[in-house]
């Protein structure tokens, strides 16, 4: 197969050089003597390379040496080709240094109409190239450049330099400068003198520009003042973000052209003198680009071929197709599409497709290879096995390789099979036998016969039972949470393996992965046990039984029966104070009828839902609408519905949307009215608030009423907090510790409602005038105090004494700083403990009751004992006389700062607990630290020994018993 890339489209010519054109081949699929031969066209005539002469071949590239610019400027094409066939590249165009093609640049020359006519250009020396020139101009002398600005602009379509406006600074020599981008030379023209330009537009009506090209418009205008320059489109829509508008030079350029850059463009230049304006059309268009190509095919003698080559341009192109290099017939070919019918060997060959507008071509390559061969089944040999069931249909099929197509026959043994309506030879060469029964089994022969040659393939044809299932198809009807087994089971050719699958409402069971539910019973059976059973487990179940020869299904309904579903588009239809009137639909009834509904409520007072008293009170199952009673007033509630049958109770249909109940006058009244106590003239009155839900309305509040006991009339105080628990009447003329009834009302914005029972309570009282009598402190140990006093007389009809406020503080501390202890009633003592030893206290004492703490006594004082001994008897010894055990000891002196030795304790262990007994008084200190524990413990492992003797000298109690 052969195939390339066409040659670059322009060269540049130079006199006395050589040049090389490319013809660059991609990979080749072909064999190792597949040999490529190049030759090359100019003006559609062949190039003869001769030794000698100014052509030659190298590999596939065409040298020319010595330029000769009237015999080697022209179009070239390269031709290769090889065993496959022939094709052609696209064609070369080479060109001459001086050429006339130039980019696609519009040049639009503008002037404004200003007096004086002081704008001018210069123009260069007529100089014209293919390739892109650029232009400077030099003023006076070399290096010094004109600089374009919004006054000079010099463009490079024609090298003109334009002035807007002439200054003297402008006064000097011009001389032009032409680059030629591709060769990288330069031309100096001659100094070019100023002159006053006609007053006149060029530019082309419509010009064509290439898709995905970059266009530059010029625009300049001559003027004074400097004219502005500004562009747009003349059908109004906006620049996109890739055109770049330069405002000093006037040039707009439109990169990638589009289709959609294509319309009207009109450049406006403008000063304070007048304004003036030109418009330029560009148009889109686009050489070829292949959409759809041909791919290389083999076929057989006498088959069919079509290819279809399609392109995209504008405009539209047309289509030519070549074989081998040469043009075919233009009957074979309809716009792209080459159909060739009946093909024979003179068919083989390479074909292209050429798709040209007046802006481009493009080729496409493919192959075409016409097959012809003697039958050959050594790729498709029949199956040496093939399996039918008793009473099915079977094919057998034979598919030879063979070109031509030939005539195909069958054999069975020996004999040539004879065809009827059972047995048939299809048109493919196969055979197909129907209603099959045990006398089709056999060895079966297929014969392919073409003008090259015959061959033959057999195969043996096995006939098994037919497969059935012998369970029935039935129907089962379940509750949920039931297990049921759906059976399944054949009667099949024993020498044939089954494969059982199950569909559940026509989707494959994956047993293991739908869960718990499904598992199969096991056995040469397909059974298998749906336990625990669930709504969604409804529906058609599938037994498919397969063997290598039929398949066979049975199909099971189950209908499970459940709860109902949820009832849908619960709402509330209307709300009065006290009610609410509900109405919903049926859900699903899951095959049990429906027997009874029951509604629930939620307010944001409310722990969850809870059930409400109806009107009807049973709700059947027929029932849709019902009225809610005994709601709270002004209360937002949401509302839903449960439906129930004979297997339970279903979901909860989904809330209704949140309704309130209306307002209406409070009926509830505070609860533990009660009071007493406050500061000196005042009566304080609480309650337990009223719950939002219980209010009944906005604008909820408490009014609170109270009398002398014995009073007549009521006074009367509105707290309009719904959040209140309490009120202070505060009067001077309340007497102290004096009785009244009060109660507390309540109201809303539609008005009061009732008050709570009437309470007697009491006003506040004075507090304590006297302070108590009497106080004495008295030191009982080193950490230990006992504090007494005289009451004061417990209650008079103005205060009562509730108890005693001790304060006290150690000589260290400031008095602010002291401990309190408070007693309850009429106590007269108290113990204060953890004091430190040795050390003095400060205490006082006052009174208090429910108004205050009364007057303060006077401060005593008392010093604590000193510690106990801190020292342990030691050299203990005793001696044991029947049922006694004597005891000596050395005696312990006390230190300094400790209290006098006035005793001593022992205690003595029994195998359960500890016994004290005292030898002598003591002080009433604490005892001092006994014998060690381990000590102890050694004591008591010798106290039976009788080696001890006893000190006679140390005191020793009598241990009995």
């Amino acid at each position: 197969t052969v195939g390339f890339i066409s040659p670059k489209v322009h060269f540049i010519l130079k006199k006395a050089v050589a040049v090389e054109l490319h013809a660059v081949l991609p990979q080749l699929i072909c064999c190792v003597s597949c040999a490529f031969i190049h030759r090359w066209k100019l003006n559609d005539s062949f190039i003869l390379p001769r030794p000698g002469s100014r052509y030659s071949l190298m590999g596939g590239n065409l040298h020319i040496s010595h330029l000769n610019k009237e015999e080697d400027v022209g179009i070239y094409q390269c031709l290769a080709s090889n065993s496959f066939g022939t094709i052609v590249s696209r064609e070369a165009s080479l060109h001459s240094r001086i050429l006339q093609l130039f980019s696609s640049w519009v040049r639009w020359k503008l002037r404004l109409k200003s007096h004086q006519g002081d704008g001018f250009m210069l123009i260069p020396a007529p100089l014209f190239s293919f390739t892109e020139l650029t232009f400077t101009w030099i003023f006076n002398e070399y290096p010094s450049f004109v600089i374009q600005d919004t006054r000079r602009f010099v463009s490079q379509k024609t090298g003109n330099l334009y002035i807007a406006k002439v200054e003297p600074s402008d006064v000097g020599n011009y001389t032009c400068v032409v680059t030629n981008t591709v060769t990288k030379t330069s031309v100096q023209g001659p100094p070019t003198p100023l002159y006053e330009p006609k007053i006149e537009v060029q530019f082309p009506e419509v010009v064509p520009v290439a898709k995905s090209s970059t266009v530059k418009l010029e625009c300049f205008a001559l003027g004074n003042p400097v004219p502005t320059i500004s562009w747009r489109r003349v059908d109004g829509a906006s620049f996109g973000r890739k055109v770049d508008i330069n405002k000093a030079s006037g040039v707009l350029e439109i990169p990638y052209f589009q289709q959609e850059d294509a319309g009207m463009y009109e450049c406006v230049a403008e000063n304070s003198r007048g304004r003036n304006l030109v418009k330029g059309k560009l148009s889109f268009y686009a050489a070829p680009h292949l959409t759809e190509k041909p791919q290389d095919v083999q076929k057989t003698i006498d088959d069919s071929l079509v290819w279809e080559c399609k392109a995209s341009a504008k405009p539209k192109p047309s289509y030519r197709w070549l074989k081998n290099g040469e043009s075919l017939d233009p009957m074979e070919v309809n716009n792209g599409l080459l159909t060739i019918s009946s093909l024979n060997l003179a068919d083989v060959g390479m074909y292209q497709c050429v798709a040209e507008n007046k802006h481009g071509r493009i080729f496409t390559n493919a192959e075409l290879r016409v097959i012809a061969i003697a039958p050959d089944f050594s790729q498709n040999l029949l199956k040496a096995q093939t399996l039918a069931r008793q009473g099915g249909d079977v094919l057998i099929e034979c598919k030879p390789r063979m070109s031509p197509r030939g005539v195909i026959s069958w054999r069975k043994g020996k004999e040539a099979l004879r065809e009827s309506h059972r047995v048939m030879v299809l048109d493919n060469g196969s055979l197909r036998i129907s209603n099959v029964t045990k006398l089709d089994a056999g060895i079966y022969t297929c014969v392919a016969r073409n003008q090259f040659g015959v061959a033959s393939s057999a195969g043996s044809l096995l006939v098994k039972e037919a497969t059935s299932i012998t369970s029935p198809a039935g129907h089962l009807d379940v509750t949920i949470g039931e297990s049921i087994v759906l059976p399944c089971q054949v009667s099949h050719d024993p020498t044939l393996d089954l494969k059982f699958t199950w569909f559940f409402n026509e989707q494959l069971i994956r047993f293991g992965s739908h869960g718990v539910y499904f598992e199969k019973v096991g056995g040469v059976t397909g059974d298998i046990m749906i336990r625990n059973i669930q709504l969604q487990h409804a529906g058609k179940y599938t037994c498919a039984v397969q063997t290598k020869v039929d398949s066979v299904s049975i199909a099971t309904d189950v209908v499970v029966r459940g709860p109902p579903g949820p009832p849908v588009d619960c709402r509330v239809t209307a709300v009065t104070e006290t009610t609410a009137s509900l109405s919903w639909g049926p859900g699903m009834d899951n095959h049990s009828p429906i027997l009874s509904y029951t509604i629930q409520a939620r307010t944001p007072f409310s722990l969850g839902w809870q059930a409400v008293t109806t009107v009807p009170e049973l709700l059947a199952g027929k029932q849709l609408s019902a009225t809610v009673t005994d709601l709270s007033p002004w209360v937002e509630y949401e509302f839903r519905v449960l439906a129930a049958n004979s297997i339970g109770t279903g979901e909860p249909s989904k809330p209704s949307n949140k309704s309130r109940t209306k307002e209406t006058l409070p009926r509830v009244t505070p609860a533990r009215v009660n009071g007493g106590g406050g500061g000196r003239s005042e009566l304080v009155i609480t309650w337990e608030p009223v719950p939002d839900e219980l209010q009944s309305g906005p604008g909820f509040g408490y009014v609170v009423a109270f009398r002398p006991l014995g009073a007549q009339g009521w006074m009367q105080a509105a707290v309009t907090s719904p959040d209140a628990s309490r009120y202070v009447f505060k009067n001077e003329s309340i007497p102290p510790f004096s009785p009244y009834q009060v109660k507390v009302g309540v109201y809303n914005n539609r008005g009061e409602g009732p008050f709570s029972p009437v309470t007697t309570i009491y006003s506040a009282e004075e507090e304590p005038s006297r302070a108590p009598g009497r106080l004495r402190a008295r030191s009982i140990s080193a950490s230990e105090v006992e504090v007494t006093w005289k009451p004061l007389p417990w209650s008079n009809n103005r205060r009562r004494i509730l108890g005693y406020e001790l304060r006290y503080w150690g000589e260290k501390e400031k008095q602010e700083a002291a401990t309190v202890i408070r007693t309850v009633g009429n106590k007269t003592s108290v113990l204060i403990r953890d004091l430190e030893g040795s050390s003095t206290y400060y205490m006082s004492l006052r009174a208090y009751n429910s108004a205050g703490e009364g007057p303060q006594s006077s401060t005593v004082n008392v010093t604590t004992k000193k510690p106990p001994p801190s020292q342990a008897p030691v050299k203990i010894m005793w001696n044991t006389s029947n049922s006694k055990v004597i005891l000596k000891w050395d005696q312990v002196h006390a230190l300094e700062n400790e209290s006098e030795v006035t005793g001593y304790k022992v205690k003595r262990q029994t195998p359960t607990s500890f016994i004290d007994s005292n030898s002598t008084g003591n002080t009433g200190l604490a005892p001092g630290p006994f014998l060690p524990t381990t000590e102890l413990a050694n004591f008591t492992d010798k106290l039976f020994s009788k080696d001890v003797v006893p000190d006679p000298e140390v005191m020793m109690p009598n241990i009995t018993e």
